[in-house]
């Protein structure tokens, strides 16, 4: 608020009032100057702002990267909605980048500690939304891929399954693993593009995949699971540069290139659920 403060002219200044600095002002009330409004030159101090640590700076810095995953969201959906499907990709493609940097490098400054009061946590949460279900499932409504009224459809289970499992506090096995399909429905998007699924196909996996998000079958991490690891890690890197062999061929992909796209994707789909049914492999004796 505002306070009006009398100097011995007669004169009016007003400075701003802060209920919460240590100063007194007119009237008994404190003032954001503190206990004097007057510096050391004898003028009024109209700001005086509190100098933010450079720990904090770089830590909220770090928010702002993973915010800024959904202004790439927004630019995918633009491109989605005039139906520029491989451009929606990129979009796509450089917010997951941002999401796979983002959390290193905020354990790294340890952005918890420095600004307990800001949630990463949920941040990270409405982005991944973004990315993960809502951006994919207005790209398979948008290209009719399933057929009218199906389309639809299809999108409206996909974002109300993966809501309700964002909200399941125990998505996560002791194992890094996912109980449940991981609503990464940008993964399953993609290659439905990518192979050019008949309407057919594209339902099915849309239903199967839906059902899985609410039954306890592991599905991968790919990164934090230990269970052959360096295996796991290299399929997933072939499966996205061969997913990025596809962008730049305009989704006209080689057959040799196909079918090592699909076995790939079948591998990382399935891989949790066979660790999980024989949980002796993959690990070190």
């Amino acid at each position: 608020m505002w306070t009006p403060v009398f100097g011995k002219s007669g004169a009016t200044t007003t400075i701003y009032e802060n209920r919460f600095s240590d100063g007194i002002g007119a009237g008994g009330k404190k003032t954001l100057a503190g206990a004097s409004a007057i510096g050391r030159s004898g003028n009024m101090k109209i700001f005086n702002y509190k100098r933010v640590p450079y720990a904090e700076m770089r830590a909220f810095s770090v928010h702002i990267l993973t915010a800024s995953g959904s202004f790439l969201a927004f630019l995918g959906v633009v491109a989605a909605a005039e139906h520029r499907f491989i451009d929606m990709f990129w979009w796509l493609g450089l917010a997951l980048l941002v999401d796979g940097i983002d959390g290193p490098i905020a354990r790294k400054v340890r952005v918890k500690e420095v600004l307990p009061n800001w949630s990463g946590d949920t941040l990270d949460n409405i982005i991944d939304y973004v990315t993960y279900v809502l951006l994919p499932a207005f790209a398979l409504y948008q290209s009719g891929m399933i057929g009218e009224p199906w389309s639809f459809v299809a999108a409206g289970m996909i974002v109300v399954s993966s809501a309700i499992y964002y909200a399941d506090m125990g998505m996560k096995t002791e194992e890094y693993f996912f109980s449940g399909f991981p609503v990464v429905w940008n993964m399953i998007v993609f290659t439905l593009f990518v192979i050019d699924a008949s309407a057919t196909t594209a339902l099915a996996v849309v239903i199967v995949s839906v059902v899985l998000t609410f039954l306890p079958i592991n599905f991968l991490h790919p990164v934090r699971v230990q269970r052959l690891r360096p295996l796991n890690l290299g399929v997933f890197f072939l499966w996205s540069a061969l997913g990025i062999y596809s962008l730049l061929k305009n989704f006209q992909t080689p057959e040799w290139a196909l079918i090592l796209f699909i076995v790939t994707g079948i591998y990382l789909y399935v891989i949790g659920a066979v660790l999980q049914f024989f949980p002796a492999l993959g690990r070190k004796a």
